[in-house]
């Protein structure tokens, strides 16, 4: 049976009111966790208010070309933080995904219950039935600029998630969404957020979302 949430999902609805909308960052990259500390890419990867839009991390287009501004010298020191986690696995997928997605808590976090038959997510075939949502692309916006970012996503609510799967629209430049899953029985829960902690906003800025 698809339930109403369920079949949201598969429609990918307008973004709710506010959920991302137009805003503009207040402050500059603070770290989350010692490894992502110690990264130095060029220029920060959070922008500062003047800076909201530009630069090499404006737009996340996929793991790999995320990470490529990052020297050498980090590669070496920090070798995990370059591949993804044993059980995680990044996908693009052309809207409408063709996702049946299930709330684990009221409010806080979603699993994947089904996949469409002969949807864009079917037809791929990287993603399976209870794989978990830990990441994905959205969309902010501040007068006339814009950004996209891989942000976690494993403690939004389902209306969070369609919200930013909506984000990813065409005007901005997105021909596609970008998720990150989990995979119970494959993932160790704890290096999964460790590697997370790198994606995580700084708590001042507008990309905080209060979850």
């Amino acid at each position: 049976m698809i339930t109403k949430a369920s079949l949201l999902s598969i429609l990918l609805a307008q973004p709710l009111a506010n959920a991302f909308a137009p805003l503009i960052f207040t402050s500059s990259l603070k770290s989350t966790s010692k490894d992502s500390s110690a990264l130095h890419a060029e220029n920060g990867i959070w922008n500062t208010a003047g800076s909201f839009g530009k630069g090499k991390f404006r737009f996340y287009e996929g793991f790999e070309s995320y990470m490529e501004p990052f020297p050498d010298e980090d590669r070496q020191l920090y070798p995990e933080m370059f591949k993804l986690p044993e059980g995680v696995y990044e996908v693009k997928l052309a809207k409408p995904c063709g996702i049946l997605f299930e709330e684990i808590e009221p409010n806080r976090g979603v699993y994947i219950q089904d996949l469409v038959d002969g949807g864009n997510a079917a037809r791929q075939g990287v993603l399976q039935n209870g794989d978990v949502l830990v990441g994905m692309t959205a969309v902010q916006i501040s007068g006339a600029k814009w950004e996209r970012r891989l942000i976690p996503a494993r403690k939004f609510g389902f209306d969070l998630v369609v919200s930013a799967i909506g984000s990813n629209e065409e005007k901005w430049g997105c021909n596609n969404v970008i998720l990150m899953v989990e995979r119970p029985g494959e993932a160790d829960a704890e290096e999964v957020e460790k590697f997370l902690a790198f994606f995580e906003p700084p708590a001042d800025t507008p990309w905080k979302l209060p979850v």
